[in-house]
């Protein structure tokens, strides 16, 4: 837990009790995708009390932190991915699903040309699938 505690840290944040929690589920070098909701339910499946409310803070501040990634699959629905390295995915909406890609896996031949004053910073592609 300690060298929990340092990485938040280093990241910037203060290692509250909920925080070092939530990062050892989340920071162990498993590659997985998370919501709030099914992260809460994991938390509380342990015995822990850790409101939703604070588990999406958590999850934001850890994103902003870039301890995790955060992937918007449509609208507002976004998970959250342990694996902070560039890579695409495909999305299961039927199971909210995401299965990491490869970032080599996927080729982009031309990119349009961003507005004046504009670069691009992150190309992000994510493939919605479904079962046949």
């Amino acid at each position: 837990m300690r060298a929990l505690a340092e990485q938040l840290r280093l990241a910037g944040l203060r290692p509250t009790r909920q925080r070092v929690a939530i990062a050892a589920l989340l920071l162990d070098g498993r590659h997985r995708h998370v919501t709030a909701d099914s992260l809460t339910e994991e938390i509380a499946t342990l015995g822990l009390q850790v409101s939703c409310g604070t588990v999406y803070n958590t999850l934001n501040q850890f994103t902003d932190a870039g301890l995790l990634r955060r992937v918007t699959v449509h609208n507002n629905y976004s998970l959250f991915d342990t694996n902070t390295e560039y890579h695409h995915h495909f999305y299961d909406e039927k199971t909210n699903e995401l299965v990491d890609i490869p970032n080599n896996d996927v080729i982009l031949k031309k990119l349009p040309n961003p507005p004046d004053g504009h670069e691009i910073k992150a190309v992000d592609v994510v493939i919605h699938i479904q079962r046949k």
